[in-house]
């Protein structure tokens, strides 16, 4: 603190002065409601008083009081309308408040961002990003390397599981893969073998009708080579 503000006081900002004028109002607002209150109570014992003038006859002190009873009410409705007059002055400062505080805000924002910016180095964050994805190949490729290698160690044979599973598979569907692929041959021997079979009936038959004609032996014959050779 220097002299001036030791003399003079410290000056404040205008934060500090809405606050102020803020509090100020709010006190004046409890004051106001402290004295509708004497006035409300001041106004029942009137109508009490009132009353009891007017079933005693007493017409004059009836008609003064009555005089104090409605000056007492359009007192209670000023104080009524000051108050609302108070909390529309306090919204507005609570509003100017909001909006330094809001612009404060984007002010420091503003400054962090422009800060964060300035700190950002572009080709440094390049040149990490390539040194990430290098080392990542490195460690996908020691991966690969050391799976090859327990692989090897434990002797694990990727076939036999598979066709463990498969067999699995197919016995519960009642498939049996091993009786498939058998027949699968043999079916194909059986039909050539009947196909050859139907050629020897036709060259029997043949036979039989007409020994001397050598055109039609030579041609069974090459239909049989032929057919060997299928």
């Amino acid at each position: 603190m220097n002299v001036i503000e030791w003399a003079f006081g410290r000056r404040q900002t205008p934060a500090e002065r809405l606050r102020k004028h803020q509090r100020a109002l709010e006190k004046a607002q409890r004051e106001l409601d402290r004295e509708r209150q004497k006035l409300e109570q001041q106004e029942k014992k009137l109508i009490a008083e009132i009353k009891k003038s007017a079933k005693n006859g007493q017409m004059g002190a009836c008609k003064i009081q009555a005089k104090d009873l409605v000056r007492t009410r359009r007192y209670i409705q000023k104080f009524y309308q000051m108050k609302t007059q108070l909390q529309a002055v306090s919204l507005r400062i609570q509003t100017v408040r909001s909006n330094e505080q809001m612009m404060q805000s984007m002010k420091g924002a503003t400054a962090l961002l422009g800060s964060m910016n300035r700190s950002m180095n572009l080709p440094a964050l390049q040149r990490i990003a390539m040194e990430f994805e290098r080392e990542n190949d490195i460690m996908d490729q020691r991966e690969e390397m050391m799976v090859d290698a327990i692989d090897d160690v434990t002797g694990l044979d990727d076939e036999e599981e598979t066709d463990e599973v498969v067999n699995q598979v197919l016995d519960e569907i009642g498939v049996d893969l091993h009786s498939s692929l058998v027949d699968a041959p043999t079916s194909l021997a059986s039909r050539n073998a009947a196909e050859k079979a139907k050629v020897a009936q036709a060259v029997g038959a043949g036979g039989g009708g007409g020994l001397g004609d050598d055109d039609d032996d030579d041609d069974l014959k090459a239909r049989l080579d032929s057919l060997r050779r299928d």
